[in-house]
């Protein structure tokens, strides 16, 4: 049998470590706080991937590819972003190495092959990007730029966790240009709700839509737009964002258009970006005891078809794989990915957990009496119901269940976020509902980042987001007391 995980319940952070390995989603590298991403932990990213690439490619934006090095003197021309970035920077400061003179087997840094300019190892790529752009836009005709790219990117975490936090991962980031102002923050809006509308409508995980406090927001950004989830112990998670960066690049960069009338102005940029972070998300959002649940959208294979086979009965195997094939290809006319086990050493019961383990959404069992009964047994990953259904129209009837468990799935975590939002006015209250229920806390702030740090430095929970829906509501700080006319999200998080 397949190893058994810990529960949830007692150890969140070791079910997750053991999950992502024992799921063969990914491990960790040879390279300190690196990655290696698996084949079956790879294919969920991809189908993730050329989703999001569709939703970008129908409003407007076309794939590029930028340098994974920026040199020094870029990455510091705005200023915000270096230093928002600069503790998480990896150098590059030789092109070289040699045999070490004392011990032949080694090698050292050559001393004679020193850049003559440091580069970093792109973080973001705002910097490279902007002086590139600054080549390609000299008039209003020139605009709007609308680019993406899938990357890597480095950021040299101290505290690692597998798809979470990684010194490398793999992401995209937009950046666009644009005439006005009014047309940049559009686009970041734009953006932020495709984020969301994958998140909901792929991932089946609900998220709340907000921007972030001054303090909170990306480095180098006049606005953050961010869609935050809620995993299944209570903490949030930051799953995407949308940037609205003003003239700040632009003028950092010098990257100016002529206008219609003839005058001079500066670009307005976005930024936006999510990672593959979202399969952390995508774990902890739906996943139980037994291993990963899927949402059918974004499962590698939505069907696996187990028929009952016998080593030493190879004619009444031929004729079961016979019917599996018959059934992969009626449910494949509906576009559903199907496998087939074909497996003769395993027994039924190891399958049966490993298939749980691994998420697939539905599993569909044929042995020799169904087939006599013209019947298949189907259980479905989400609620683990089995059920014995007729083979005739097969193919509609597993399609309808699959649209019925992504949509079960999103209903499921919709309630769980739901019932984890507290309303508080007191500090008490917020304290008590930060440490013995979790979730979002709503609460009044007063505004100032002294506060926003005291009540971080005390509890740990941060400001998640205001949301986009938030009423105007006349209240007092619960920490400060002064007046406040709207409600924050607090959480801890990830």
């Amino acid at each position: 049998m397949s190893k058994k995980l810990p529960k949830r319940s007692e150890d969140f952070s070791l079910w997750y470590n053991e999950l992502v390995k024992n799921a063969g989603l990914a491990e960790n590298s040879g390279v300190r706080g690196c990655m290696v991403i698996k084949p079956y932990g790879f294919a969920i990213w991809e189908l993730m991937k050329d989703q999001l690439d569709k939703m970008f490619k129908e409003t407007g934006h076309q794939n590029a590819y930028f340098p994974i090095f920026v040199p020094k003197s870029l990455f510091e021309a705005e200023e915000k972003n270096a230093e928002g970035f600069a503790k998480e920077c990896a150098v590059v400061t030789h092109y070289r190495l040699k045999n070490d003179p004392n011990d032949a087997s080694k090698l050292i840094v050559d001393p004679d092959a020193k850049l003559e300019e440091e580069l970093i190892v792109r973080p973001t790529s705002e910097a490279i990007i902007w002086n590139t752009y600054k080549g390609w836009i000299q008039s209003y005709r020139d605009l709007p730029i609308l680019i993406n790219q899938w990357a890597n990117v480095v950021r040299w975490e101290m505290r690692t966790r597998l798809f979470l936090r990684t010194a490398e991962f793999l992401w995209q980031e937009g950046h666009t240009a644009h005439a006005t102002k009014d047309e940049a923050i559009a686009e970041a809006k734009l953006m932020h709700n495709v984020y969301a509308k994958f998140a909901e409508e792929w991932m089946a995980m609900p998220v709340v839509k907000g921007y972030k406090s001054d303090s909170e927001r990306f480095a180098g950004a006049d606005d953050t737009f961010t869609i935050e989830a809620l995993m299944q112990d209570g903490k949030a998670l930051q799953a995407g964002t949308s940037h609205f960066l003003g003239q700040n690049f632009a003028k950092a960069f010098d990257v100016k258009y002529e206008t219609s009338e003839g005058g001079k102005e500066y670009v307005w940029a976005t930024s936006w970006g999510v990672s593959t972070r979202l399969m952390g998300a995508l774990i902890m959002s739906h996943s139980d005891d037994e291993g990963l649940v899927l949402p059918p959208k974004l499962a590698p294979y939505q069907v696996v078809i187990v028929p009952f086979l016998n080593k030493k009965k190879q004619e009444q195997n031929e004729v079961l794989l016979a019917k599996a094939n018959e059934i992969k290809d009626e449910l494949a006319q509906f576009g559903i990915r199907v496998q087939i086990d074909t497996d003769e050493t395993k027994r039924p019961g190891f399958k049966f957990a490993e298939y749980e383990l691994k998420g697939y959404p539905v599993r569909l069992v044929v042995g020799p009496r169904d087939l006599e009964n013209n019947q298949v047994e189907i259980a479905r990953r989400d609620t683990k119901e089995k059920s014995l259904q007729s083979l005739d129209g097969i193919g509609q009837y597993v399609n309808d269940l699959l649209v019925e468990m992504q949509e079960n799935i999103f209903s499921k975590a919709l309630n769980y976020r739901n019932n984890h939002i507290t309303e508080v006015n007191t500090f008490d209250e917020f304290k008590d509902a930060i440490e013995n229920k979790g979730g979002f806390v709503s609460a009044h702030w007063d505004g100032t980042e002294a506060t926003e740090d005291e009540i971080k430095n005390l509890t740990k929970a941060t400001i998640r987001c205001i949301p986009l829906d938030a009423k105007e509501e006349a209240g007092t700080c619960i920490l400060t007391g002064a007046p406040s006319n709207k409600r924050v999200l607090f959480a801890k998080a990830y």
